[in-house]
């Protein structure tokens, strides 16, 4: 049964707060490093969690990948496609931060799963998580080898890989605001090329290019707006959309690396709020004008999108700028890509270990996995996930192009699932705060449309992840290759829930029982214990390089 709340839905036996009986120790914690129960420190500030959170939603399927959505779709359908996954996903994140900053400890909805749900639902989205993230490790580093071949072919593969893997390493093994640090640079290379790919859609649209040819929105009627996939007509412009949004799937992400770095932030209920309510103005700017951007540039019956050459040219932007014979800008967008595959390719492996130490926190994977360093990083966690970046080897035996569709295809399932467990969670824990007497309006961050978005969300993603194979049912089509990748990760999932279920003899938490305490007054004392108001995001990047602390504070309502 969880402890008793007060009428404002506090925990009756919290910590004091500032200036009570027990305020000393609060005091003392502003200066302490070890915030947590779980050895995890809080060294990232705001001006890093902000970064992190752009830098998490701007991946490398933005750039590249998203030429196979327009391949199968079509302009047209490519935007209906990523409209419809980025709301889908934006309600996904109303979820997720009411949860996160309510409760921001290590682990995050991985942890929140089998506290508020049942065991073996923690125990499936913690490995599931896992496995997602340190698989698409070595994605990342296929990727960059790929982009590298735009240039040249002649450089090892391995030596990238190697050279690649100690950079992860390093990174990662260091505190957590150094890896905070590196994400803020990485980040700003990623805003860049999405501000130049823009900026050339917009110009060479309207006459700027070396044709002076002001082509608009020609290949929205000319090959046309909805391609045809799989059959003719109607159905095949559906399924063309249906095309559209597998890409979409895997290509429009973020909310859960803010989760992520909830336990090692600073002030996470301010900022890592922050970091949540600038998601929906990011998924506007970065996936809907990013899928109208290229749907204007290249047709999509361009034979250069699916040509299977598995080198850089299928990015569609480098294809438009070579058709256009633009000579220099492609060497840019290739050079800033590399940051953003790399800056991917690192925030994979930070949310691979901690998702391991997470799992080890619940006792759902071995207690090795607990111990950390001094600085805080989980080092054994950290041991096996630098185990995964060296399946990229694999990519020097085979087609580079093949590898990088298959771990795509197997990672795609699993984001899905990851979306579900977040969906259910949330359902659980409305229902936790209906129970227990918690008026949700006290909570630091309260969701809209709830609980219908969670259950919109859940019932959209499970049906996704259910028809993201359903080509190889068709008629004709059906292909074992085929079939496994896109349901690979299902299979595991339902093997990890039942697996886990069975053998511990879990059950599902009611409502009453829901553990909503937990880290909370301990969480509450940390954010109780500092005398100085937050800093504003412009004033870290002001004083960051001034080199002083800007007199200007901040009290929480807006990072602008």
């Amino acid at each position: 049964m969880a402890a008793a709340l007060d009428s404002a839905g506090q925990p009756a036996d919290k910590a004091p707060a500032m200036g009570e009986k027990g305020s000393e120790r609060s005091a003392s914690i502003v200066g302490e490093i070890n915030h947590s129960q779980d050895q995890l420190q809080r060294h990232l500030g705001n001006r890093q969690i902000q970064l992190i959170a752009i830098g998490g939603t701007i991946g490398t399927a933005l750039f590249v990948s998203i030429g196979s959505g327009l391949a199968t779709g079509g302009p047209g359908n490519l935007l209906l496609a990523y409209a419809t996954h980025a709301l889908m996903v934006c309600l996904i994140n109303n979820s997720l931060a009411e949860m996160v900053c309510y409760m921001p400890v290590s682990g995050s909805f991985i942890r929140m799963a089998g506290k508020w749900v049942d065991e073996a639902l923690g125990f499936l989205a913690g490995w599931n998580f896992f496995l997602y993230e340190a698989i698409l490790i070595p994605f990342e580093i296929t990727a960059l080898n790929l982009v590298l071949t735009y240039w040249t072919d002649k450089i090892p593969v391995a030596a990238i890989c190697i050279a690649v893997i100690v950079l992860y390493a390093i990174i990662n093994i260091l505190a957590v605001q150094y890896y905070g640090e590196a994400e803020f640079w990485l980040a700003f290379g990623k805003l860049i090329l999405l501000l130049i790919v823009f900026f050339f859609t917009f110009i060479t649209a309207v006459g700027g290019n070396p044709q002076n040819d002001a082509y608009g929105f020609r290949y929205w009627y000319s090959p046309g707006a909805f391609a045809e996939n799989v059959h003719t007509g109607t159905l095949g412009r559906f399924e063309g959309y249906l095309g559209s949004l597998f890409s979409a799937s895997f290509t429009v992400v973020g909310p859960e690396y803010i989760a992520m770095v909830a336990g090692e932030a600073e002030r996470p209920r301010v900022y890592i709020k922050n970091g949540f309510k600038t998601v929906y103005w990011r998924f506007f700017v970065f996936f809907v004008l990013g899928a109208l951007a290229v749907g204007v540039v290249i047709p999509y019956n361009d034979p250069k999108l699916n040509n299977g050459s598995g080198t850089a040219d299928g990015s569609p932007y480098v294809i438009a700028m070579q058709n256009m014979g633009i000579s220099v800008l492609p060497h840019i967008v290739n050079a800033l890509l590399l940051t953003s595959i790399f800056s991917a390719g690192n925030a994979y492996c930070y949310c691979a270990m901690r998702s391991l130490h997470g799992l080890a926190c619940e006792g759902q994977a071995p207690r090795i996995f607990k111990k950390t360093l001094k600085n805080g990083i989980p080092i054994y966690a950290f041991a096996v996930t630098m185990a995964f970046p060296f399946l990229s080897f694999l990519q020097a035996g085979s087609g580079t192009g093949s590898a990088v569709s298959t771990l795509q295809s197997v990672t795609q399932g699993a984001t899905m699932i990851n979306y579900i467990c977040i969906s259910l969670t949330f359902i659980f824990f409305y229902r936790a705060c209906k129970a227990q007497g918690i008026d949700r309006s006290t909570l630091p961050y309260k969701g809209w449309f709830q609980p219908y978005g969670a259950y919109i969300t859940f019932v959209y993603m499970i049906i996704l992840e259910g028809i993201s194979g359903y080509v190889v049912f068709v008629p004709g089509h059906w292909s074992v290759a085929t079939f496994f990748p896109p349901y690979t990760m299902a299979f595991v999932a339902i093997l990890l829930f039942f697996g886990w279920k069975i053998i511990k003899r879990t059950h599902y938490i009611s409502p009453h029982e829901a553990d909503l305490i937990w880290e909370k007054p301990q969480i509450d004392e940390y954010e109780a214990s500092f005398t100085e108001p937050p800093t504003r995001f412009r004033d870290d990047i002001r004083a960051m390089f001034s080199k002083k602390k800007s007199s200007e504070n901040y009290m929480g309502e807006d990072i602008s």
